[in-house]
């Protein structure tokens, strides 16, 4: 998945209450595990399903990969299916279980490759929606969720005492203020490109940021501290902690005395022989994100592996499983917070750990998130440019007669409000003959944020700049010559250690007579891209009149996307879903 890569749900019941239309899959397949689940019951009442140790001979073999939280208590369940000689359809059922990080899982499938396991438990659906809204990933079958377990903050006694705990509730905005205001109190999580703790955490404090009033850049600054505290993986995290109670482990400062953990990690520490005086949790006030661990099936199974992945996933929603979950520390009830496993991962009241799991992130917050954390963790350096012929001056339906250039120009200011001081930012506009043949114009040159230049920063001269932009009367469309002048110019003066990108936005296509063609633009940029340099092409097709098509092939020359949105004001999201694409792919250097 790479550095950028991409990918609070609820927990423990057979099947995803969320309304989402996607999610139809999951209520089929669950009704088929019930289905088989009670068809099952009445053949061992009536004796056609055999538990001896004849159905050994010809057992049905599943490999299952599990997110490595889980897989301790799937190996424990399935090692006492196989005791209990478990069947489906007379024949016993085998499950391998394998611990493998979900995101790696996720890139596999997210490039169709043929998986070598039948059945995938990930720890949040966020992975399993990613590649089921793919058409070009391998085939998953959602089949419900297995076990969850709540996402909050973990502290070491001393930190937890000082902040309070367990009488004192923090939000997560608080929670994290305090590891600014604290050199003392550092903060650590995994890596949201990698982990769906990290990236579920990341969107509460996000979206929370965004309603206080300069929430934009203290959520720059929340990111760009933790992201020089990040792991690669759940595990990793926790190898942050001080190793002992002394005071030059504690004030070591490569040690995080705070954590953005699971409770079932948090249970896994404190009851581990590494737990020492062991962890205390904190439930944020505004809600816990859930990882809840989806069953699913992957690619074509076979009739005989089909019926087995589900009867095993029946037999884990049987009372005895349930109990082993728990004593693995997760939960198994929406409903319930069993007492033991918040107790052993230093939960206590008034700790809100009760209270109901916040609702779902949108597929559009996890990847502004996601995308504001790429650009963030590594500085970027990018130029826009903008589509400036007289149809930019068409209305946009449903508000209130703005413009195509008016909420075009509103979405690059959200946007721009998204890049620190350190990112660097250009503007160019384009129609044809702005400037003597050229069909472009350079607005502001390509520079640091921050930089000082004739009393202006460079933000405020790009606020600027985009404010003044208006629709050239008359002015067509000279989208090839535009974007090769700009594709040169980025490539050449590409910057190592920042994540260099081009974006292009168009509501119409090329309507220069006296441009080059499509093929050879195409052509151009394929010479002038550079695998060792990465300068990906983004190229965002605007309105019904934009060739979104189009904008694919010309952006694929140069490892980029091509993006599409009927209406101007989704160009900050889709900007920010396009980096997180890029930077997956590799689009970044270090």
């Amino acid at each position: 998945m790479g550095r950028h890569s991409l990918p609070d749900h609820y927990g423990a019941g057979a099947s995803d209450p969320r309304p989402r239309a996607r999610r139809r899959t999951t209520a089929v397949a669950t009704v088929l595990v019930l289905t088989v689940a009670g068809g099952t019951a009445v053949a061992v009442r009536s004796g056609l399903l055999s538990f001896g140790s004849s159905c050994q001979d010809d057992a049905v073999r599943l490999r299952l990969a599990a997110s490595p939280d889980i897989a301790p208590a799937l190996t424990a369940a399935a090692e006492r299916a196989r005791h209990e000689s478990v069947t489906s359809d007379g024949r016993c059922v085998t499950v391998s279980v394998t611990a493998r990080d979900s995101y790696k899982v996720a890139d596999t499938l997210a490039a169709g490759r043929k998986s070598d396991v039948q059945v995938w438990v990930a720890d949040s659906d966020l992975w399993v929606d990613r590649i089921t809204n793919d058409n070009a990933a391998t085939e998953v079958t959602p089949a419900g969720a297995v076990a969850s377990t709540p996402v909050g903050v973990a502290m070491v006694p001393e930190a937890a005492k000082a902040m309070g705990w367990p009488k004192k509730k923090y939000s997560w905005i608080e929670l994290a203020g305090a590891t600014l205001r604290d050199d003392a109190l550092r903060l650590g999580a995994a890596d949201p490109s990698r982990s769906a703790t990290g990236l579920l955490a990341l969107t509460r404090l996000t979206t929370a940021a965004a309603g206080l009033k300069g929430g934009d850049t203290q959520a720059a600054a929340m990111m760009k501290t933790l992201s020089q505290r990040t792991s690669d993986s759940d595990g990793q995290v926790l190898d942050t902690l001080p190793r002992n109670a002394s005071g030059t482990e504690q004030g070591n400062p490569v040690r995080n005395q705070a954590l953005i953990l699971s409770e079932q990690a948090a249970y896994a520490y404190n009851t581990s022989a590494d737990g020492g005086d062991g962890l205390d949790m904190f439930y944020p006030k505004d809600g816990s994100p859930q990882l809840d661990h989806p069953y699913a099936m992957v690619g074509q199974l076979t009739t005989d592996q089909s019926r087995a992945a589900l009867r095993f996933m029946n037999y884990l929603r049987q009372p005895a499983q349930l109990r082993l979950l728990q004593k693995y520390g997760f939960r198994t009830s929406d409903e319930e917070a069993p007492e033991a496993v918040v107790a052993e991962a230093g939960g206590s009241s008034p700790q809100p750990y009760a209270e109901p799991a916040v609702q779902p992130a949108t597929d559009e917050a996890l990847q502004e998130a996601l995308g504001a954390w790429t650009i963030t963790v590594q500085s970027a350096r990018l130029t826009t440019v903008v589509d400036a012929s007289s149809s930019m001056s068409e209305p946009v339906p449903g508000t209130g007669g703005q413009s195509r250039m008016e909420v075009t120009k509103a979405s690059l200011l959200q946007a721009l409000a998204t890049f620190t001081q350190e990112d660097e930012i250009g503007l160019w506009e384009f129609s044809t003959k702005l400037d003597g043949d050229k069909d472009y114009r350079v607005l502001v040159p390509t520079e640091r944020l921050g930089d000082r230049n004739g009393g202006r920063t460079q933000r405020e001269r790009l606020s600027a700049a985009f404010g003044a932009l208006k629709p050239v009367a008359n002015g067509a469309t000279g989208l090839y010559d535009t974007t090769l002048a700009a594709y040169r110019a980025a490539t050449s003066s590409y910057v190592k250690g920042r994540f260099n990108a081009l974006v292009v936005l168009t509501d119409g296509v090329n309507q220069d007579p006296g441009s080059i063609s499509r093929a050879e633009l195409i052509s151009e940029l394929r010479k002038l891209a550079d695998p060792e340099r990465p300068v990906p092409l983004i190229m965002i097709a605007v309105g019904p009149d934009a060739d979104k098509e189009e904008a694919a092939e010309i952006a694929a020359a140069t490892g980029g996307s091509g993006q599409s949105v009927n209406n101007p004001s989704q160009i900050q999201s889709v900007m920010l879903k396009a980096i997180v694409a890029a930077g997956a792919q590799g689009g970044s250097t270090s």
